[in-house]
């Protein structure tokens, strides 16, 4: 698209250069400048500890001694099982200083969610909470997984269990000493305290090494791992401190309550909180009175999050009773934001709260509305700097302003491809253009907006969840014939799981089967929260389910009720 065309280049306030240089550097060489200029500077607080730069770049390092000796090497693949804390970001930095490449997973995956990504990843070495030692030792049976690393309830920095994840106080815990009898499994703390500071990084080629395998689904459902380099992530860390052009290196506070095993919140909370140099307040979960206390008391002034997020927070009923003055930008994504949650948030705090928009193959963000300029309610916002993006046809033809078509984007923060597909790679990937699939326009200005998504993706509190991951489990189950699932709206989370049930002739079948049959196969976000029993399913004439009958159908009678 020549530069005539981009007409959101004109929107760009003179703080926004359209045009940047972006460093070949190491995602980890931004924690040692920070630890090298504010070595005594507060880099996380955690549930009422904290740790300076230069003890967390120190511990990274020590920790990227040990896995290096376990064998941990250039271009090898490492799991990090976490809910954020102190440990989470050690692990993470650790990994990336050996060469290694991160593979982040969800602490709530199921055994058999978990054994794909081990599996489909060739992961060596993962890191864990030890709630979640015996699912990860079943899991990681016929997988090339080595290693495991424990870190627990109470080791490093303290874990409170009463707001850490369910999972700490539901599992009965691992004595340390039977850890250590174990063969190939380890304390983080050992290591930490066994390694040695004077580590010296691999050299790393940013363009071409990758930092991370982040899994992500698609219209197959199959979850795929998306190669991100060290350039496509700390370019994207770049182009959102450039966004927010108002706040300071080395002065900023960032509320880290987005989970940081979520592309979103690994760039937009812990990237760019390491390359601001900004004091990290890090919360390893989403608790509405946790957050305003955690607000009121660490004054953020950034606060990255999902529409539920500050959907709970404005409804909370002592909301009044917290000092939230201190918060200065907020940058929603994952889901559509709507204009009366951003226009209460905004008055409660007095800081400014956008929308943005991007997916895991860009690292993820693409677009966002300015946060001191013209917004537009119900847009995605403008392209971030040196950022292409255009609406093209089914045939691959630009639309014209106004025009539905595909979104594709092109950038420095574009993936390399998918790990181990090549021809789902060149689905998405062409000509250096990413295609999104989602359907959406662009107006007169440069605006966008997306309509549709022409994947069937259903996003629920910011999560993605993939029918065809659904519909596999419930095809599980003996007495299923056919199932479907979709997404509707939900007030709470934008949309939840409903599924559509024929059971085989003769058999009957209820929720509560089936909600119990799903939860073994499914981490809690992804069950159908409501279940519809047919005798049968719309068909195409070749035998297709038309799953757009049954959202018209659920259309209608939101409608009528």
């Amino acid at each position: 698209m020549e530069a005539s065309a981009k007409r959101w280049l004109s929107l760009y306030p003179k703080e926004i250069a359209p045009v940047n240089e972006y460093d070949d550097r190491p995602l980890f060489d931004y924690l040692r400048e920070a630890a090298e200029r504010f070595p005594k500077k507060i880099a996380i607080h955690f549930l009422g500890k904290e740790l300076t730069f230069s003890k967390l770049y120190d511990d990274a390092l020590r920790l990227a001694d040990q896995l290096q000796k376990f064998g941990l090497k250039k271009g090898d693949h490492a799991a990090i099982m976490l809910p954020n804390s102190p440990q989470y970001v050690i692990g993470y930095f650790a990994i990336l200083m050996t060469g290694g490449v991160v593979v982040q997973t969800n602490p709530l995956y199921t055994e058999h969610e978990l054994h794909h990504q081990l599996k489909d990843s060739g992961a060596k070495m993962i890191i864990c909470l030890d709630a979640l030692y015996p699912r990860v030792k079943k899991a990681s049976l016929n997988t090339e997984l080595e290693t495991i690393i424990i870190t627990g309830v109470q080791d490093y920095l303290p874990f409170p269990k009463n707001v850490l994840y369910p999972i700490a106080s539901k599992t009965k815990l691992p004595k340390k000493r039977d850890i250590r009898n174990e063969k190939n499994v380890y304390l983080l703390t050992d290591l930490i305290q066994n390694g040695s500071k004077a580590f010296k990084p691999a050299t790393i080629n940013a363009r071409e090494d990758l930092a991370l395998l982040q899994y992500t689904g698609g219209t197959t459902g199959v979850a795929k791992g998306v190669m991100l380099t060290h350039r496509n992530l700390s370019a994207n860390t770049k182009q959102s401190c450039m966004w927010m052009y108002r706040q300071k290196y080395g002065e900023e506070v960032v509320l880290g309550v987005l989970p940081f095993f979520h592309v979103y919140g690994m760039t937009i909370v812990m990237n760019l909180a390491i390359m601001y140099a900004a004091k990290m307040v890090i919360l390893p979960r989403f608790h509405v009175e946790e957050v305003l206390k955690t607000i009121e008391k660490q004054r953020p002034t950034l606060f990255p999050g999902a529409p539920t997020m500050y959907i709970a927070l404005i409804n909370h009923p002592n909301i009044s009773q917290y000092d939230l003055s201190s918060i200065e930008t907020c940058i929603s994504g994952s889901a559509p934001l709507p204009v009366e949650v951003q226009q209460t948030f905004e008055r409660l705090t007095g800081g400014k709260l956008v929308e943005g928009y991007g997916l895991s193959e860009s690292s993820p963000v693409t677009h966002c509305n300015l946060i001191w300029g013209e917004r537009v309610s119900g847009s995605i916002g403008i392209p971030y700097p040196d950022t292409d993006c255009k609406i093209v046809s089914e045939t691959g033809e630009e639309c014209p302003v106004n025009e539905v078509g595909e979104l594709v984007v092109r950038g420095p923060q574009v993936m390399k491809g998918y790990w181990n597909r090549p021809e789902e790679t060149e689905k998405v990937l062409k000509d250096g253009w990413l295609y999104t699939g989602d359907m959406a326009y662009m107006d007169e200005k440069g605006y966008f907006y997306i309509v549709d998504r022409k994947k069937d993706v259903i996003i629920a509190s910011g999560y993605n969840i993939y029918p065809r991951e659904v519909e596999e489990v419930l095809y599980e189950h003996p007495d299923v014939q056919e199932a479907a699932v979709i997404g509707v709206p939900d007030d709470y989370r934008g949309e939840t799981v409903k599924a559509f049930i024929v059971p085989k002739q003769g058999r009957v079948l209820d929720e509560k089967a089936l909600d119990a049959h799903c939860r073994k196969m499914l981490a809690p976000y992804k069950v159908p929260k409501s279940y519809e029993f047919r005798s049968e399913l719309p068909k195409s004439a070749i035998g297709k389910v038309l799953k757009r009958v049954l959202i018209a159908e659920e259309d209608k009678k939101r409608q009528t009720s």
